[in-house]
């Protein structure tokens, strides 16, 4: 029998949640209705107190547990926005916890964990994915008889995830044509898509992941539920080795596609939802959002509601953001230039190389006396994508070019 959600279990958990999680804005947004020529909502989890969706599915199944199961305690796994839902539902349920969080998790994450967990709570830092994490918080649940909070793959989880999608048919009185939502381990994907295909069965809802961890799209497409073999765990909310089994099967039922977005892509949709609109999201809430370029056709004149999922971003990622985004735009560029080593080649290569709008963001040379020829490492702004052809002949013209970092990818990230 194939996986389903229940919908009474799902409006039973939305009356557990009343007093715990808010009921999240679902507000128009006039810069991207503009944009794309028609009527976009954003359902702002965003502005949870936990700055997440998670605390819905977090709190479900641990208020679920028997009171015997909660005297031992429960383990969970996550990279920062499930292991907040869960600090947050340990110390209002007075209940113990250990979380195991991968090495990569923002700071900014980790310290918000101890926050809302308080004394209720243990941190354990292991692992470079949550995959890593997930099987050490496994073994050390069974080895101590506690109860493990899965993320994504758990029932009571995903019945909590899915009172979002009974919110946002509250909350509006317009026939929804699409809803896009995130996708890491496919937990809200799952209990979204179950209440809609139920309550509003002509709406699509589109799933979304980042272009470096396409697992439910590689899944859907084989029709079995696959392990990638390797990840891009820069959106590390969205970042999974393989998604949730019985998120995979109600996925395969009810999700009206899949599409994956560019990390660039998503880069510059943060710095455009905060510049233009003020609004702060991480990564993975911004996926939503970042892919209606991909179905600007589609959705004219259309209703369109996007689930911004989070904004736990760490500000020291802000220049990793700013860059991924101008690389995508393709205004940034590395090089390795050969110098003459002669006085004023520095100068020739400003005036006479560059053009007038150009900018020297990165630069490093060391200068050999036994060569002809010194190598440096050069970052390079455009005002306009158009302009690298130019400069690249310029370049080779006066004998200057030497390696073009962005196009290999290996060299790129050892030198800059």
């Amino acid at each position: 029998m194939r996986a389903q959600v229940n919908i009474e279990n799902v409006r039973k958990a939305a009356s557990l949640l009343r007093d715990i999680a808010f009921k999240t804005p679902l507000a128009r947004n006039e810069n991207l209705t503009n944009k794309f020529n028609c009527n976009i909502v954003l359902k702002r989890e965003d502005l949870q107190q936990v700055r997440s969706y998670k605390i819905r599915g977090a709190y479900n199944k641990i208020a679920s547990l028997t009171k015997e199961e909660l005297e031992i305690g429960i383990v969970c796994a996550s990279a920062g926005n499930h292991a907040q839902g869960v600090a947050f539902s340990c110390f209002k349920l007075k209940v113990k916890g250990v979380i195991f969080m991968p090495t990569p998790t923002p700071k900014q994450k980790i310290e918000q964990v101890k926050m809302f967990g308080g004394e209720f709570i243990e941190i354990v830092i292991t692992g470079d994915t949550f995959d890593d994490a997930s099987f050490a918080a496994t073994e050390y649940c069974e080895l101590n008889k506690m109860s493990f909070v899965h993320p994504f793959d758990d029932e009571k989880v995903i019945e909590g995830q899915a009172t979002i999608a009974l919110e946002i048919l509250e909350q509006t009185k317009e026939e929804i044509d699409y809803l896009f939502v995130p996708v890491g381990g496919g937990g809200v994907a799952a209990g979204i898509s179950s209440i809609f295909n139920e309550l509003s069965p002509n709406t699509k809802v589109i799933g979304v992941e980042p272009n470096g961890a396409p697992s439910m799209s590689t899944s859907l497409e084989k029709g079995v539920n696959v392990k990638l073999d390797y990840i891009d765990k820069f959106i590390d909310g969205a970042s999974v080795q393989r998604v949730g089994d019985l998120n995979f099967d109600i996925c395969q039922q009810y999700l009206s596609g899949m599409s994956c977005v560019h990390e660039g892509e998503v880069c510059q949709t943060i710095l455009d939802l905060y510049n233009k609109d003020a609004i702060v999201v991480e990564p993975a809430g911004a996926l939503s959002i970042a892919v209606l370029n991909q179905f600007k056709h589609e959705i004219q004149g259309k209703n369109i509601v996007c689930l911004v999922s989070g904004s736990n971003n760490d500000i020291t990622r802000t220049e990793e953001i700013k860059e991924r985004a101008m690389l995508h735009a393709n205004l940034k560029h590395y090089f390795i230039i050969s110098f003459p080593q002669r006085a004023g080649a520095l100068k020739e290569f400003v005036a006479e190389i560059l053009g007038p709008n150009d900018d020297i963001t990165h630069f490093e040379y060391t200068k050999k006396h036994n060569r002809n020829m010194g190598p440096a490492v050069v970052g390079i702004e455009l005002e306009n994508s158009s302009s690298l052809d130019a400069l690249k002949a310029r370049m080779k013209k006066r004998g200057f070019f030497g390696e073009y970092l962005n196009e290999k990818p290996d060299l790129f990230q050892f030198l800059v």
